[in-house]
């Protein structure tokens, strides 16, 4: 990855996503680094482990450590072996496929609706929201940022603050849910430049579309986006997998 291209130090900044409830309990603590573990490929699918062996490297007791595993089988994660430990599941594809399948429907749904009539009027604040992603994203290449962790945290802002401004609190909180669950594969497709341009390429367009309140335009655009993102990141995760396998 090449370093940040960012020019000008004062340049807008998207919207960041909703501030979550901090998280201090050393359970939490574990749990954070061990999903950062399976997504960075530390632990890879079929990888067998104990839960002393995890509180042994990471300096903690077995209960935080159990309470961290137990969410991340709650999560899909990896799953108990009876009397042999933990076991990390392989990714699965299908389910991944089925929430980006609701994703995007959310967020074509979403499009339409700030299209349709005034949404102003139906939804007060939206014109802000949508006004808020403008000058972030509709950047000069020299002024664009490279660094694919931030570029990722403002993605899922970006998309995040679509369907908030389609102003359905129910659909948001679902998004949202959505938007955790695949965050520990989509991250993998800022790992490759071409993929952040194309970004920065297409969230322009969505939003170009969106002003202009053509809806049905700004639907296919971010079908066609989405399904781009999720094609990019299956392909990687294969990959990764493939590559943290060999000796």
């Amino acid at each position: 990855m090449k370093g940040r291209r960012m020019s000008a130090p004062d340049a807008p900044r998207p919207p960041t996503m909703p501030a979550a409830p901090e998280r201090n309990s050393r359970a939490d603590q574990v749990y954070e680094q061990l999903k950062r573990d399976v997504a960075e490929f530390r632990l890879v699918p079929g990888d067998r482990f104990t839960e002393h062996a995890v509180s042994e490297r990471l300096g903690v007791s077995r209960t935080p450590v159990r309470q961290a595993l137990t969410r991340l089988q709650q999560e899909g994660h990896v799953e108990v072996m009876y009397r042999s430990g933990w076991r990390v599941l392989p990714f699965d594809f299908d389910k991944f496929e089925q929430l980006y399948d609701l994703r995007t429907v959310l967020e074509t749904t979403a499009a339409h609706r700030l299209c349709a009539g005034d949404p102003e009027r139906a939804h007060p604040g939206s014109r802000a929201l949508l006004d808020s992603l403008m000058a972030p994203w509709l950047l000069p290449p020299a002024q664009r940022s490279s660094d694919a962790a931030q570029v990722s945290q403002w993605d899922e802002a970006f998309h995040c603050t679509l369907v908030q401004a389609a102003g359905n609190a129910e659909m948001a909180r679902v998004h949202r849910d959505v938007t955790e669950r695949i965050r520990i594969i989509r991250r993998l497709d800022f790992t490759r430049h071409e993929r952040i341009d194309a970004t920065y390429d297409e969230h322009a367009k969505i939003l170009g579309a969106l002003q202009a309140r053509r809806g049905a335009q700004a639907a296919m655009l971010l079908r066609a986006h989405i399904s781009a993102s999720q094609t990019e990141v299956r392909k990687i995760t294969l990959h990764q997998i493939h590559m943290a396998r060999q000796p």
